[in-house]
């Protein structure tokens, strides 16, 4: 018996930073506490539902990155797996303007499959279910497997542009839950890009907490993913007037065919983000474009955010805004 699965995606991939590029961590400049959750066809069966918390913080002194996650993903009711990461990033200046991380993820995963759930031949009879437990040895040889996962990656960035890759399971782990299946995960990369547009610019707020800035921009991104001899193109555009952003985009290859009648066309996807202070909080829908249909429910998506002051040990502060990432918060 062999049970397959798919990596988990997240349609507000940069709201979760570290799991998209381990690059990432500390990428904020400051302590960074964010949350996801994502429930994927509601309406069926086999659903996905997927939660992820992450913590990460920035070491000026080393222009270095540490970054913890916590990742958790039920397919099917019956398949999970758990994923404690351990982040590091290093960050380079390459001159007045232009910065390059690298960045590393080793993980712990522990993944099974309840198939005290499922039904087995030997419990079924001409008049349908015995009732009786079953006697199959599957049910009790090796329905959970622990592994080390490892992810290398790099961002390049500026004030307005940015470019990320990754590589993740470079070291294509063996993740079956039946032993002796020999299912080793393959690798993934991932190409990430995007250009923020600034339409204008400003300060508001006074009072408690500090200014929030007043930003008008415009942002295309792109997100590729390859996988085993599966891929997908996420393409789309952001549009932030604070603390309101609003997001659209496309996930899919529309040229190219999976299989035989089977085309490449995933999903349309909308966002709606608001951004206090430290504060961001977004919701997206995924609707399915694909011949699953309307009738899977779609996809809901919840991310939350928390920027964390930085610590002052009686030196001036450096500008906050000087290092920061022109890439979305979504």
């Amino acid at each position: 018996m062999a049970v397959a699965a798919q990596d988990p995606q997240f349609s507000q991939f940069y709201a979760n930073p570290l799991y998209l590029n381990p690059a990432f961590a500390g990428a904020a400049q400051t302590s960074r506490a964010t949350i996801n959750y994502r429930n994927q066809w509601p309406a069926l069966s086999a659903n996905y539902i997927t939660s992820a918390a992450s913590f990460d913080t920035y070491l000026d002194k080393y222009n270095s990155g540490l970054g913890i996650t916590l990742l958790n993903d039920t397919q099917f009711s019956n398949l999970r797996s758990t994923d404690v990461g351990l982040h590091y990033a290093y960050q380079m200046r390459l001159n007045e303007d232009n910065f390059i991380r690298f960045g590393l993820q080793t993980s712990y995963v522990n993944r099974g499959a309840d198939f005290y759930r499922l039904t087995f031949g030997d419990q079924l009879s001409d008049r349908g279910s015995t009732g009786a437990p079953t006697l199959d040895p599957v049910k009790d040889n090796g329905i959970r497997v622990n592994y080390f996962d490892a992810t290398v990656g790099a961002l390049f960035y500026n004030q307005n542009a940015w470019l990320g890759l990754s590589a993740a399971h470079i070291n294509r782990p063996d993740q079956s839950v039946v032993k002796g299946t020999n299912q080793f995960l393959p690798m993934k990369l991932t190409l990430h890009a995007g250009y923020k547009f600034i339409l204008g610019e400003g300060r508001i707020g006074h009072g408690l907490g500090s200014e929030m800035n007043r930003e008008a921009s415009f942002s295309p991104t792109i997100l590729y993913k390859k996988q085993g001899e599966f891929d997908q193109l996420d393409a789309g555009v952001y549009f932030t007037y604070s603390p309101l952003v609003l997001g659209a985009w496309y996930r899919g290859i529309p040229v190219k065919k999976y299989k035989e009648g089977i085309n490449n066309h995933d999903a349309l996807i909308f966002l709606v983000g608001y951004r206090a202070d430290n504060l961001s909080f977004g919701y997206s829908y995924d609707t399915t474009i694909s011949t699953l249909g309307v009738g899977t429910g779609g996809s809901h998506e919840i991310s939350i955010s928390y920027l964390f002051e930085p610590i002052s040990l009686g030196k001036k502060k450096k500008p906050y805004n000087k290092k920061e990432l022109a890439c979305p918060k979504f």
